[in-house]
């Protein structure tokens, strides 16, 4: 009897010990199961195009270094979150302007030696060090702009000043100040009323609560602007050059306007994450992916605008992209360090003068 209850003794802890063991495997960091114990490189980016961003880059990077690359995924709020958390696993992170800059502010990245990145010096000038010499460099140079819906507006629109006619009441849709777009709405309006936000706020403010007065609406995501636009509830919205040709899939009498007083550059930084244990490997990711072989590859299939100057596409290959030398320098850059310090006291304003009502 005795030597039978050692015996139960003995399979209980056998089989709770191996209960443990399954279970510990659930909790294990995902990039060690099933992985061939291949050493992980994690990259934080956007949901988007997945299958063809892993065929264009992930895969090739995979196979020449002999490595697993996990993606983390998330829109810029998200992952700049998650950045800021002490379990944060990134090794390497893929940011708007107006968040990589907060980023570094919190002191969130690792100083780049662009010596080890050398396809930093293929890229546009505006593209090489758009947030300091210490930091990454954008992989994809956007901008900001006008879709209109030309079946609804007759009279075309060329400049941002026209936003303000009469004839596009209750037809607009703005980003509002706290999304990635919306300070550029205001640094629109202070340009439009013929001041530097620098020096007087004031003007800026009340130029966009004309546009207010106007009867527009003020969208807090861009994914709500763009349903707005493709429910047919605005024609005009101000939105970004990588958005136009998901809705010209659904209303094909939009335009693109590059206003004559300049678009505004949406810059996407590539950045290594600040106490990473790979730091030489993720060197070796963001030197492949500024590499004019991943670039054109996502140009041709309208992920990313190139931001290496190398790739060349015919006309065909890059409408509805942002590219070639004469584009890129005649879009307005964002001094975001500016934007960052002025913004709570933007918001604050905008919140008690705007109006940010959905009609």
């Amino acid at each position: 009897m005795r030597k039978l209850g050692k015996k139960i003794i003995l399979i209980i802890v056998s089989f709770s010990v191996l209960i443990l063991g399954i279970s510990g495997c659930n909790n294990k960091n995902i990039e060690t199961i099933g992985k061939e114990n291949k050493e992980t490189l994690i990259i934080s980016i956007f949901n988007l195009n997945e299958d063809l961003l892993r065929e264009n880059a992930i895969k090739p990077f995979e196979k020449k270094h002999n490595v697993k690359v996990i993606l983390e995924f998330g829109n810029n709020i998200e992952r700049f979150n998650r950045l800021k958390k002490d379990n944060n696993r990134a090794d390497v992170i893929l940011l708007a302007d107006y968040y990589a800059m907060q980023a570094i502010e919190e002191g969130l990245f690792e100083k780049m030696n662009h010596k080890n990145i050398p396809n930093i010096e293929n890229l546009y000038d505006v593209a090489k060090y758009p947030l300091g010499k210490d930091y990454g460099p954008a992989y994809t140079i956007g901008s900001f702009g006008i879709i209109y819906d030309s079946e609804d507006i007759k009279d075309p629109i060329e400049s941002w000043g026209d936003l303000w006619r009469p004839d596009l009441k209750g037809k607009m849709s703005l980003p509002n100040i706290t999304t990635t777009s919306g300070p550029m709405v205001l640094l629109m309006a202070a340009e439009q009323a013929g001041a530097d936000i620098k020096e007087d706020e004031d003007k800026a403010f009340e130029k966009m609560k004309e546009l207010s007065e106007n009867d527009s609406r003020f969208d807090d995501k861009s994914s709500e602007i763009i349903n707005a636009m493709n429910q047919g509830k605005v024609k005009v919205m101000g939105g970004h050059s990588f958005e136009f040709e998901s809705i010209k899939e659904v209303i094909p009498t939009v335009k693109w306007v590059d206003p004559k007083e300049g678009s505004y550059a949406i810059v996407n930084t590539i950045n290594i994450v600040k106490g990473t244990k790979k730091k030489k490997l993720a060197e070796e990711f963001v030197n492949w992916f500024l590499s004019e072989e991943v670039q054109k590859a996502q140009a041709l299939d309208k992920i990313d605008s190139p931001a290496n100057k190398k790739v060349k596409l015919t006309p065909e290959e890059a409408e509805g992209l942002v590219y070639g030398e004469e584009t890129i320098k005649n879009l307005k850059m964002v001094d975001w360090k500016y934007i960052n310090k002025s913004l709570e006291k933007w918001i604050e304003r905008w919140n008690k003068e705007i109006s940010t009502d959905m009609q």
